[in-house]
């Protein structure tokens, strides 16, 4: 990073983001690839020499990924970006190199430096990229009180230049790639690492990059999310279905969409939308001719289509009392806060008086709430709190529900004077 740059990185961070009012502002630079557009990566011999050259490089590495949400089926990695100091920039193909086991083995115990980390680690690891360490900028910009914190905004605020913007949500499945398209995904790696620099620099000069570090090694450590349980039940405008045998037309219809969905490889939500399901769970209908007068069902449908969709219902409508879903289980913990006032006013009131703890709290510590402590763990404190209402109990609550030590040291005192104020 140039003198400049770092300059404008102070100016930025000390003031929130922005330079003051009273500083005109200059031009944005607009970023451009140091070494051009680097060649897409999509055979095995390419792939080898890549692991070769990041092997080799020195420092962390900037690695990020780009799907084809709304378009495809599932969260696959479509692209894979990555740049080191030492082996420059590169991008990957995972639809020609599927399996990228031998890139990962090579970074092992290399800081990975990614944006956003949790939305793309889930996709890198289904093909063999797993980071031993990283450190996520957006967390960062978080804890360090940036009040915007995409990429693009953070990388003009903190190193003073701007973005190309408009391909983050393309078909990142099209093959080949247009040119402009590699364009925004090289620019996506090229400037991660002084961003890294400048907000390490950031957080320590406001005492958080323990923080920080713990936050880090958290998610690098978190294990890959469980199947979710019943997954129709997430469904827009679930809410509106209240009986049974509605809930097991969505339920069916939802699944098949879902098998329509994977063998066609397309998203879902191209197939048969989230309302459609949920108007024909309402209605119940009787026929084609019916179900083709509802909402997501119209003329643009094929006959084929509707009776497809029409056996969905029927088997729902088929099914025997025995077989039809319950109403949604009792989620872990505690139920809605909404329902505490009546169920339990004293832990209404205990939640009231927490929730406005952490809010003073993160205010002064300049950071969102849910990143000083999770909405979840304060609710669930809330409603099963420790019988002794001592700091050292409720710092061992807060513990015991996943709050990393840096989190407990912040909050413990407050949310113990809140919980004493409504005892």
């Amino acid at each position: 990073m140039t003198d400049a740059q770092e300059t404008a990185a102070d100016l930025r961070t000390t003031t929130g983001g922005g330079p003051p009012d009273d500083v005109e502002k200059a031009p944005i630079p607009l970023l451009e690839p140091r070494e051009g557009i680097p060649p897409v990566v999509a055979d095995e011999e390419a792939l080898a020499r890549v692991v070769a050259a990041f092997a080799a490089g020195t420092g962390p590495v900037a690695v990020d990924a780009e799907r084809a949400s709304g378009y495809r089926y599932g969260q696959r990695a479509y692209l894979v970006q990555l740049r080191r100091e030492g082996a420059g920039s590169a991008l990957i193909d995972p639809v020609g190199c599927p399996d990228l086991s031998a890139l990962g083995e090579a970074l092992s115990g290399t800081e990975w430096i990614l944006h956003a980390a949790t939305q793309d680690l889930p996709c890198l690891r289904e093909i063999g990229m797993v980071p031993t360490s990283l450190f996520d900028t957006e967390l960062a910009g978080r804890l360090a009180g940036f009040p915007r914190v995409g990429l693009g905004a953070m990388v003009e605020s903190v190193l003073g230049y701007a973005l190309e913007k408009g391909h983050s949500a393309v078909d990142w499945s099209t093959r080949p790639l247009p040119e402009p398209w590699l364009r925004y995904a090289a620019l996506d790696v090229e400037l991660l690492v002084d961003l890294r620099d400048a907000l390490e620099k950031e957080l320590e000069r406001q005492g958080k990059l323990e923080w920080a570090r713990q936050e880090f090694d958290a998610i690098a450590a978190a294990p890959p999310a469980p199947p979710r349980k019943d997954p129709w039940r997430r469904t827009s405008g679930m809410h509106k279905v209240r009986r049974r045998r509605q809930m097991a037309v969505v339920r069916e219809l939802w699944e098949s969409r879902d098998r329509i969905a994977q063998r066609r490889d397309v998203s879902p939500g191209k197939v048969l939308g989230d309302a459609a399901i949920v108007e024909a769970a309402l209605a119940l209908p009787a026929n084609v001719h019916a179900l083709s007068a509802l909402p997501g069902y119209g003329q643009r449908m094929g006959r084929r289509q509707l009776d497809q969709w029409m056996a969905a219902v029927d088997r729902a409508k088929a099914l025997p009392e025995s077989q039809l879903p319950q109403p949604g289980a009792t989620p872990a913990g505690p139920p809605p806060p909404r329902s505490w006032a009546d169920k339990d006013p004293a832990a209404a009131a205990r939640l009231s008086a927490a929730r406005a703890a952490v809010s003073a709290l993160a205010e002064e510590l300049n950071l969102p709430q849910e990143n000083l402590i999770t909405p979840d763990t304060v609710r669930r404190l809330c409603w099963e709190p420790p019988q002794r209402l001592e700091e050292d109990a409720v710092a061992q609550a807060l513990a015991g529900y996943g709050a990393r030590p840096w989190q407990v040291e912040q909050v413990a005192a407050a949310l113990t004077t809140a919980l004493r104020a409504t005892a």
